[in-house]
């Protein structure tokens, strides 16, 4: 009477899960060895226990067949990976490197870490300076120049509006505003739209920090 067929699935008893694998494992390992004699084949078996104990068999160093294995792996139908790898890699190193020279500009522009910079890199350093406050300037004047122009439009709209409802009467003889008193002096200082407008592009054009009027900042 034969035996009944085995059904693969876990066993779900310890004790039996034990005595199974320890049983099956020498026969894996037996049947390892019998191949590498028979066949004259180098034959390595890596077996790891639930409780992560190791059991090995190589018929030579297991390290050596491991070595042959990747080596083989590599060179046969491989070298696309590799190439790809290898760009990558190669990337890799190139944003690495501009990510660090970035670093170090940032901290030069704080003003750190000078003093392995050159007479030629701080002049350089320096002129990066210069362009960037160049250009803060300007735009800070432009944003002064169209608040200028929105100011100039809303009191151009409020002024029409009180001609209207003061039903045509004459105009005021000065487009001014008072923006301005000192408590402490009998003076008072008055807009004019226009002449600060133009007073905004000519600051523009020079460029300079210092046309702009103290009262504005």
């Amino acid at each position: 009477m034969g035996r009944g067929k085995v059904v693969l699935e876990r066993i779900e008893n310890k004790v039996n899960r034990q005595v199974t694998f320890s049983k099956r494992r020498n026969g894996l390992l037996k049947k390892a060895c019998e191949l590498s004699v028979l066949c004259d084949v180098d034959v390595a078996l890596i077996v790891f226990s639930n409780r992560g104990k190791l059991f090995e068999f190589g018929s030579i160093d297991v390290n050596k067949i491991l070595e042959r294995y990747h080596q083989r792996c590599y060179s046969s139908g491989s070298s696309t990976n590799l190439d790809e790898i290898d760009i990558q890699i190669e990337e890799v190193s190139k944003l690495r490197a501009k990510y660090e020279s970035l670093q170090r500009s940032h901290r030069n522009f704080l003003g750190e870490e000078l003093e392995p910079l050159n007479l030629k890199e701080l002049h350089n350093l320096e002129k990066q300076l210069d362009e960037t406050l160049s250009h803060a300037r300007q735009r800070k004047a432009e944003i002064m120049l169209q608040k200028l122009a929105d100011l100039r439009q809303m009191l151009e709209e409020e002024q029409q509006c009180m001609q209207e409802k003061e039903g045509g009467e004459e105009d005021h003889p000065m487009n001014y505003e008072v923006v301005g008193a000192d408590p402490n002096m009998n003076t008072t200082r008055y807009f004019d739209p226009q002449e600060e407008e133009e007073e905004g592009r000519a600051m523009i054009e020079a460029g300079n920090n210092d046309l702009i009027p103290d009262w504005l900042l």
